[in-house]
């Protein structure tokens, strides 16, 4: 069985419908991760993903804000949603498919603007919320499963356009980077998009508040795909849809892809 899968921080799927609905027609994967859909799951435009042969999904959503959701060609079924660091946010869906595997469709907090939980509640709960994850994988050693998502953290130096003007960044600063580690490790997750892309630089996203967001490239990844170690060596085919933030009223965020053979 092979599968291209993407993962896309859509920033409202009602007012970005066109935008995905361009996107499935024009790159096709079998599978795409949506994450800040803003909106109730059953508002979503799902009948419009149908149409183009999107005939499943899964989602969690809220009014206005977060919300996530996997649309597919293939069958699969609600594998559940945790709500890490109680704080009562959709932001999280899994989804099984025929084959036996999970797919974890994340939103991981923003952690607002401050990288200090003692003055900013947001940062804090983002460490809550990895926390949470990395002993949830701990206590239960995720097999034949793959993790997308808008992860909020651009890990690697070259990862961000600056690495030591952002290291007092939120998203790019040494406990964030540490947290999301741990979290890897705790499933033993493998980064597919750097195991295919080992080298250079690599964003999926670029600031609204940044002009001219592509020739001054101040870019960071946020947006993962990881997979379990035991399949971890079929995943290939990793890359970026970079002109996709150049599209009129775009998200922020870009498509990342991944093909597994299973």
């Amino acid at each position: 069985m092979s599968f291209t899968l993407a993962t896309w921080n859509i920033n409202s799927v009602r007012l970005r419908e066109p935008l995905v609905c361009k996107f499935l027609r024009e790159e096709s994967p079998d599978i795409l991760c949506l994450q800040e859909c803003k909106s109730p799951v059953d508002k979503i435009p799902f009948e419009a993903f149908q149409a183009l042969g999107y005939t499943h999904m899964v989602a969690r959503g809220q009014k206005g804000y977060n919300g996530v959701a996997i649309l597919s060609k293939l069958p699969l079924t609600d594998a559940g949603g945790e709500d890490y660091a109680s704080l009562n946010h959709a932001r999280h869906v899994a989804a099984k498919l025929d084959n036996g595997l999970t797919i974890h469709n994340f939103y991981v907090p923003a952690g607002g603007d401050k990288p200090d939980r003692a003055i900013n509640e947001k940062f804090g709960q983002k460490l809550d919320y990895l926390t949470e994850m990395r002993d949830a994988f701990h206590a239960q050693a995720p097999k034949k499963a793959i993790l997308v998502g808008d992860l909020n953290i651009a890990p690697r130096e070259d990862d961000v356009w600056d690495h030591k003007k952002l290291l007092k960044v939120v998203s790019h600063t040494p406990i964030e980077v540490e947290h999301l580690a741990e979290t890897q490790d705790s499933g033993n997750w493998v980064d597919i998009t750097r195991q295919d892309i080992p080298d250079g630089p690599l964003y999926s996203w670029w600031s609204y508040r940044s002009p001219g967001w592509d020739d001054a490239d101040k870019g960071r990844r946020l947006d993962h795909i990881w997979a379990t170690s035991d399949i971890a060596n079929a995943g290939h085919g990793s890359r970026v849809l970079r002109a996709a933030r150049g599209w009129d009223q775009p998200s922020d965020h870009a498509p990342v892809f991944a093909t597994f053979d299973l």
